[in-house]
């Protein structure tokens, strides 16, 4: 038992604790509007989950805050940070879906409306506490103390006006079933959600289909967006996200299409090769294994025939 409590009390020490800081850094990319960029990386030990982008909004009215981030840690520290750039306070919390890496920082937001589309407050009620716990898994403690909170309010597409900023909100479905994305309109700033990955692998455990997914990207493209914040990598103010999504994403269903009419073993397409346009970007062997997991028994079934008719 001796050794037990020298490991508890290393991990209290204070210089235990000070190597958990997400040490958060915003970046104004328009006026009134803020970034805080998470890496590309995987979920890891060593950035706590930090592999996100959040956004915030200062108005004339207080802040909104576009996701809260992978645990109760990040959400205190986002909220320093905010605090670090503007005396406003926060109005509101939009959360975009229900991901762990984007919404169990919510507890640092209690004090605020968290608002999310319906769909989302009833996926973060059926999936939330497994995801958390498995968060505690892949990142430890740096998510100590972090409990589910679910959205206090819900959100229906269409304008909504937070001081002198119009903010359109859409309700769409091709990454989960439930995407909000937001538009500022003031600043042409779009937070896409994770409707739009660039440079890092898309993950599809919850897409309806993607074909959903593809008309969503076509919806977002069309709007006067200037810049596009993804919900994973570089902020972009050209269409290339866009371009660069609908390449993966056709791919990737010709790859599942055409493998279950050939009869394609699933550990086959595991091991297909990745086009060399998608080298760069990042994930991309882990994400297709995946995304095979998720998706293929889907295509194998749409390729049967009935032997009954």
């Amino acid at each position: 038992m001796r050794w037990i409590s020298l490991v508890l009390v290393m991990f209290c020490a204070p210089g235990a604790q000070a190597e958990l800081d997400y040490a958060l850094q915003p970046r104004q990319i328009a006026d009134g509007v803020w970034l805080v960029a998470g890496s590309t990386d995987n979920f890891a030990p060593g950035n706590g989950g930090n592999i996100v982008n959040i956004g915030f909004i200062v108005t004339e009215a207080g802040v909104l805050v576009v996701d809260s981030g992978p645990s109760k840690r990040y959400g205190e520290a986002l909220r320093r940070a905010i605090a670090g750039v503007t005396d406003k306070p926060v109005e509101m919390l939009l959360l975009t879906h229900h991901h762990p890496d984007h919404a169990l920082g919510n507890q640092a937001f209690a004090d605020v409306p968290i608002a999310a589309l319906p769909g989302t407050v009833a996926l973060m009620s059926e999936q939330g506490d497994a995801m958390a716990e498995n968060m505690y898994r892949l990142v430890g403690d740096w998510m100590r103390g972090t409990e589910l909170v679910l959205p206090s309010e819900t959100v229906q597409p269409g304008v909504l006006q937070l001081g002198e900023r119009r903010l359109r909100l859409l309700a769409l479905s091709g990454h989960t079933g439930a995407d909000l994305a937001l538009l500022d309109e003031t600043s042409g700033v779009l937070f896409a959600g994770d409707l739009v990955f660039y440079q890092r692998a898309l993950t599809t455990p919850g897409t309806p289909g993607l074909d959903t997914w593809l008309a969503d990207l076509a919806l977002l493209q069309a709007l006067p967006w200037k810049q596009i914040v993804p919900g994973h990598g570089p902020l972009a103010t050209s269409d290339a996200p866009f371009v660069q999504m609908r390449d993966y994403l056709g791919w990737l269903d010709a790859l599942l299409r055409e493998g279950a009419e050939q009869g394609a073993e699933m550990n086959e397409l595991i091991r297909a090769p990745i086009p060399a346009r998608f080298a760069g970007v990042s994930l991309s062997r882990y994400e297709l294994i995946r995304s095979v997991s998720h998706l293929y028994p889907r295509y194998e079934r749409a390729a049967m025939r009935r032997v009954d008719r």
